[in-house]
C-alpha cells in the first residue's frame, strides 16, 4: 500500500533491543498507518492499521481487552512490557483478531518507542514507497551485516550523532550504547568526551576504521561515511578489541555502501521536507488551497494551534566544524536545523498528527490543541527537555477550529515570538495573550519608524537634556511613575535623597514641560518611555 511502511519493516527496525517476545505471528506485508497510546479513558479516533502502545497494560484479562480494542481500531499489532502475561484466553484473543502482541523490553521508556515508531513512519506517509534499493536490504539490513561481519553491535549514525539505523544484538552493548539505542541520539557528555579527545578530528580526516578505548566501558571501532569530500556520518562498532586487517577493510567496504544508503535516504528526505514545507506554508496563507493541504497533512478533523520557533544562539562543536570547515554562520544554521528537527519529533511523540516546517528563518508546527495554554504547556517541555544543549523561544497561535483559521493562528504566533525576541527575555514561550500589550507596543513602534521618528514630545526632550548635560531625569521620571508617584520608593530605588528626588521631578517638569498631576500626562510618559529606545 503506498505511502504506508510494511509491519515487517517496522519489526525489523525495532530490533531485538526492543521487542523481547512476541504472542502470534504478525503479517510482515500489513502496511502500518501509525501510533496509538492505549487510554481506557478516552476513545480515539479509529486508525486503521496503527500500532497500539498498551501503558500500563498488565495481567492476562488486561491484554486481551487490548486486543479486543485494537481489534475494533483495525490495528495491526500491540506492544505490551515484556513478560506478556499469556494463557489460553490470550492466545484465543490474538488468533481471532489476527493480531500480534509484542512485548517491549524494560528500561525503554513509552515516550522513546512512540517517537522512534513515528519517525520512521514520518518519511514514508510523504513520499510514498521508497524507490528501488540501490543494493540489497536498507540501512537497516546494512548495519545487520556489518554486525555479522564484524561480530559486533552496530549504529550508523549522522555528523551530529543522531542514530540512522542500528543493528540487532545492541544488548551486547554497554550503558552508554544503550542510552544511544534509546533516545536515537549519542548522549551529550559522550559527544563532548569525543570533541574533547579530537575523536572526531581524527575520524573525519582519515579513511581508515579509527579505534577508541576508554570513551565507555567497551571499546569502540569507528569510520566515517563520505562522499568524495564530503561527511556525511559514521559507522559505529562496539568491539572487544582491535579489528584485524581483514575486518578493517570489510568496514571500509562498509562503509562506502552506507554513503550510497546516506545520500539516497537524504534525497529522500529532501523531497519529503520540501513537500511538508510547501504543504504547510500552503496551510499557513489560507485561501483555497488551505482545505486541501491540511488533508494531506492530516490535520482537518480537529482544532489546533500554530507555534513559532527561533533559535536565540547556539554553540557548535568546535572539531566537527574545523574539519568540516564551516563557518560560524553556517554550524548556526545546522544548530537551528537540529533544534527544528528536535521539535517535530516531540511533537510527532505526543500526536499522531502533527506538521512541521521551516519558513523564513522560522520553524513552525501545527499542533492539535483545545486551547492555547495546553499548546503553551507542550512548548515549555519541549524547551525544558532540550535544556542546556540550544537556546530557543516559541510564539503560540490562538486555537483554529477551521483549516482556514490557521492562517490567523500564524500570524499570533509570529506576533509573541516577536515579543519574545525583542521584549520579553525572562520568558522562552508565550501565547498572544499573555503578551498583547507588548505586541501593541511593538506595533505602535513600527508606525512610529515608518512616520519618521517619534514628534516632539517631553520624554524626546528630556533624552536630548540628559544627553547634553550628563543628567539622569528621563530614569527619575520612570522610577517615580514605576512607584507609583512613592518618592521615598523611587528615591530608594535610584539612590538618592528624597529632597534630591524631589527636586530632580521638578527639574524634568521644567525641561519637559510634563504637568505630572494629571492622568493623561502620566500615562503619556509611561508610553512614551516604553516606546523610546
Amino acid at each position: 500500500m503506498s505511502g504506508r511502511a510494511p509491519l515487517g519493516r517496522v519489526l525489523a527496525d525495532l530490533g531485538s533491543t526492543f521487542i523481547v517476545s512476541t504472542v502470534g505471528e504478525p503479517d510482515p506485508a500489513r502496511p502500518v498507518g501509525g501510533v496509538l497510546i492505549h487510554d481506557p479513558h478516552d476513545a480515539p479516533a479509529r486508525l486503521p492499521g496503527a500500532i497500539v502502545l498498551g501503558v500500563g497494560i498488565y495481567g492476562a484479562d488486561e491484554v486481551v481487552g487490548l486486543v479486543e480494542w485494537a481489534a475494533v481500531l483495525g490495528a495491526a499489532a500491540v506492544i505490551v512490557r515484556a513478560p506478556i502475561a499469556v494463557d489460553e484466553a490470550v492466545q484465543a484473543a490474538v488468533d481471532k483478531a489476527a493480531i500480534p502482541v509484542l512485548g517491549l523490553m524494560a528500561g525503554a521508556s513509552w515516550a522513546q518507542v512512540a517517537a522512534l515508531l513515528r519517525s520512521m513512519l514520518s518519511v514514508d506517509e510523504l513520499v510514498g514507497e521508497p524507490a528501488e534499493e540501490p543494493l540489497a536490504g536498507d540501512l537497516f539490513a546494512l548495519a545487520n551485516a556489518i554486525s555479522a561481519l564484524l561480530d559486533g553491535p552496530v549504529t550508523v549514525e549522522d555528523r551530529d550523532g543522531r542514530v540512522l539505523a542500528f543493528s540487532s544484538r545492541q544488548d551486547e552493548g554497554d550503558e552508554a550504547r544503550i542510552a544511544t539505542i534509546l533516545d536515537r541520539q549519542v548522549p551529550a557528555e559522550k559527544l563532548r568526551a569525543l570533541e574533547e579527545r579530537g575523536a572526531f578530528r581524527l575520524l573525519y580526516r582519515n579513511d581508515e576504521p579509527l579505534y577508541l578505548e576508554g570513551i565507555a566501558a567497551k571499546p569502540r571501532v569507528a569510520i566515517a561515511v563520505r562522499a568524495g569530500g564530503e561527511i556525511l556520518g559514521s559507522i559505529w562498532v562496539v568491539v572487544k578489541q582491535p579489528l584485524t586487517r581483514d575486518r578493517e577493510r570489510a568496514l571500509s567496504d562498509a562503509a562506502k555502501v552506507a554513503a550510497l544508503h546516506l545520500l539516497r535516504r537524504r534525497a529522500g528526505e529532501d523531497v519529503g521536507h520540501r513537500l511538508r514545507a510547501d504543504l504547510l506554508a500552503t496551510l499557513l496563507e489560507g485561501g483555497e488551497g488551505a482545505p486541501g493541504a491540511a488533508a494531506r497533512l492530516g490535520l482537518s478533523a480537529q482544532p489546533a494551534c500554530v507555534l513559532a520557533l527561533a533559535a536565540t544562539h547556539t554553540s557548535p562543536a568546535a572539531d566537527r566544524a574545523a574539519v568540516t570547515h564551516t563557518s560560524p554562520a553556517a554550524d548556526q544554521v545546522v544548530a537551528a536545523d537540529r533544534i527544528a528537527g528536535a521539535l517535530a519529533l516531540h511533537l510527532n511523540a505526543i500526536h499522531p498528527r502533527t506538521a512541521t516546517a521551516t519558513l523564513g528563518g522560522v520553524t513552525y508546527a501545527v499542533l492539535p490543541a483545545t486551547s492555547d495554554e495546553a499548546a503553551r504547556r507542550v512548548a515549555e517541555s519541549f524547551l525544558e527537555r532540550i535544556g542546556d544543549r540550544a537556546s530557543a523561544v516559541i510564539g503560540v497561535g490562538g486555537v483554529a477550529g477551521r483549516p482556514e483559521d490557521l492562517r490567523r493562528s500564524r500570524a499570533e504566533a509570529d506576533q509573541a515570538l516577536r515579543v519574545l525576541r525583542e521584549r520579553r527575555p525572562d520568558l522562552r514561550t508565550a501565547r498572544l495573550a499573555a503578551v498583547y500589550v507588548d505586541a501593541l507596543l511593538l506595533e505602535l513602534a513600527d508606525r512610529i519608524a515608518t512616520d519618521g521618528g517619534p514628534p516632539d514630545n517631553p520624554i524626546v526632550r528630556l533624552r536630548v537634556y540628559d544627553a547634553e548635560h550628563g543628567t539622569t531625569l528621563t530614569e527619575t521620571l520612570a522610577a517615580w511613575l514605576d512607584a507609583f508617584g512613592d518618592v521615598i520608593s523611587a528615591s530608594a530605588a535610584m539612590h538618592v535623597h528624597p529632597n534630591t528626588f524631589r527636586y530632580r521631578l521638578k527639574r524634568l517638569a521644567t525641561v519637559s514641560g510634563l504637568d505630572l498631576s494629571t492622568p493623561e500626562a502620566r500615562f503619556e510618559a509611561m508610553l512614551h518611555l516604553r516606546l523610546a529606545p
